[in-house]
Parts: C-alpha cells; sequence; structure tokens
C-alpha cells in the first residue's frame, strides 16, 4: 500500500486527510500545532512526531502549508524533513507559492526526489467531496506515479513542467479576488441607488460577474482575507512594473478590511456596503 505523508493539517490540509482516508489510504500526518492532529488520529492516520518521522518511508509527501517561508522551515530548516526523503520518493506541494520559488524547491529535493506541483482550485467541501481541479505540473513520469493519488481529490490538469501549476494557480486567484472587489463595489453602488441586495445579486448573477456572486453567496467555501492577500502579492509581484490597477485596487479593498481571518467574499458583505 502507498504511504502518503501529509505536512500541513490546516483547513484544507486536514479536508485532504479525510479525503485520503475515506478512500483507503494509509496517511501519516504532521502539524506544527499539534492539536489540529487529534480529530485525524481518530479517523486512523498516523501522527508523526516530526516533519522528518513524518516522512521517513512514504512513497509520496504532500505539503499543504502556508507560504514558502514555512515550506522552507519545515523541509529544510527547523523540521529538516528533505534529509529524511528516500530516493524514489515524490514531494506532491500544493500549497499555493510562486512557480520561481516552486522550481527552487524542486532543486533543493535530494537525489533521486521528483517533485510534482499541484495546488488546488476548489475549498474544503470540494477537497472531502473529491471535487477539487488538481492543477498538476511536472515530469512525465513523476505524474504518473502520483496520479492515483492526486485522482482522489478531483480533476487533474495537466499544467506543463514543474511551476505550471503555480502559475495557472496564480491566475485562477487573481481573477476570483479581483471580481470579488468588482462585485463589493458594484453592490456599493447598488446601496446608495436604493436598489435591493437581494435583487441586484440576483441580476448580477446571469452577468459577466456571476462567479463572483456564487462565490460571494456560498455557505461552503472559506478561503480568508489574509491569504487571499498573500496570493495577490504574489501575482503583484509577478506583474513587477507591468501596470495592473485593478489587482492593485482589489489588493487595497483587501487590505483594507477589518477583519483578515474572515472569508474573502466577506468584503461584499451588507456591513461593507453600509460603512
Amino acid at each position: 500500500m502507498t504511504v502518503i505523508a501529509v505536512l500541513g493539517t490546516g483547513q484544507m490540509g486536514a479536508a485532504m486527510v479525510r479525503r485520503l482516508l475515506a478512500s483507503g489510504h494509509r496517511v501519516r500526518v504532521w502539524n506544527r500545532t499539534v492539536p489540529r492532529t487529534a480529530a485525524l488520529l481518530k479517523l486512523g492516520a498516523d501522527v508523526a512526531a516530526s516533519a522528518a518521522e513524518a516522512v521517513g518511508d512514504a512513497d509520496v509527501v504532500i505539503t499543504m502549508l502556508t507560504d514558502t517561508a514555512a515550506i522552507d522551515a519545515v523541509l529544510f530548516d527547523t523540521g529538516a524533513a528533505a534529509r529524511a526523503l528516500r530516493p524514489g520518493t515524490c514531494v506532491v506541494q500544493m500549497s499555493t507559492i510562486g512557480p520561481t520559488e516552486v522550481r527552487e524547491l524542486a532543486k533543493r529535493l535530494p537525489a533521486g526526489v521528483d517533485l510534482v506541483d499541484a495546488p488546488v482550485g476548489g475549498s474544503i467541501d470540494a477537497a472531502e467531496a473529491g471535487r477539487l481541479i488538481v492543477l498538476a505540473g511536472g515530469e512525465d513520469s513523476a505524474l504518473r506515479r502520483v496520479a492515483p493519488v492526486l485522482e482522489v481529490f478531483g480533476t487533474v490538469r495537466r499544467c506543463g513542467s514543474v511551476g505550471g501549476g503555480a502559475a495557472l494557480k496564480l491566475i485562477l486567484n487573481t481573477a476570483l479576488v479581483t471580481s470579488v472587489a468588482a462585485l463589493a463595489d458594484t453592490m456599493t453602488l447598488a446601496a446608495l441607488l436604493g436598489v435591493k441586495r437581494d435583487t441586484a445579486m440576483e441580476a448580477l448573477a446571469v452577468g459577466p460577474l456571476g462567479g463572483a456572486v456564487t462565490r460571494a453567496t456560498s455557505t461552503s467555501a472559506s478561503f480568508s482575507i489574509a491569504l487571499a492577500g498573500k496570493d495577490l502579492a504574489l501575482a503583484l509581484r509577478e506583474l513587477g512594473e507591468v501596470p495592473a490597477p485593478v489587482a492593485h485596487a482589489a489588493a487595497h479593498a483587501l487590505g483594507a478590511a477589518p477583519d483578515s481571518s474572515a472569508d474573502v467574499a466577506t468584503i461584499t458583505s451588507k456591513e461593507r456596503q453600509c460603512a
């Protein structure tokens, strides 16, 4: 049986572990905040005392961590998990980081260890239901080896070489955040014009902001303003000096939100319109 190690069991990481366990896989987990693994232990996951212990005999290692700094710490610094990786292991990097960081990560892994770049589109409910879109980049041989694992999460979309998945994820998240910010401004206009919120939302749902309306009215999706801001900052870094006024405006809207832990769709809330 394939041994899968999952490093990072926050909301999305835990949902993915639950999906793997429900599909009959053997899963070993590690998280910097130990109490977050308790519920997964009850469901049948093995809990490792360290990141290095988690990956020691794993065939596939999934990282679902906050950012590049967290990945560096776990794999190469305090966690030092990279030194425990065996030749033939495949690291599946599923965190949202930049394509440059992904390619640098691949270079730093031990000889004989492959990297597949596989961030996902979708939220916690989609992860548990196996309805994520997995944006996979990497060598064909490595992708073939981990395909049975990735397919547990949903539909796998090939994105070329390592870094291709990260690039497409930044594109998708930039579209999401800017459209939600546009919806927020549109709803402010609706409020000022005296148009009822439900009326405006219903009309917008069949127009160009339909996807943003669906996301803003979802009761199951979870994508914090802090993480959305982090991802948009990555996109703006890639844009560099290229003019991107809409993306900058969306970043400003996120930065002005009072609660960075709230879902990104809260910037379209009634309270925001009345501020």
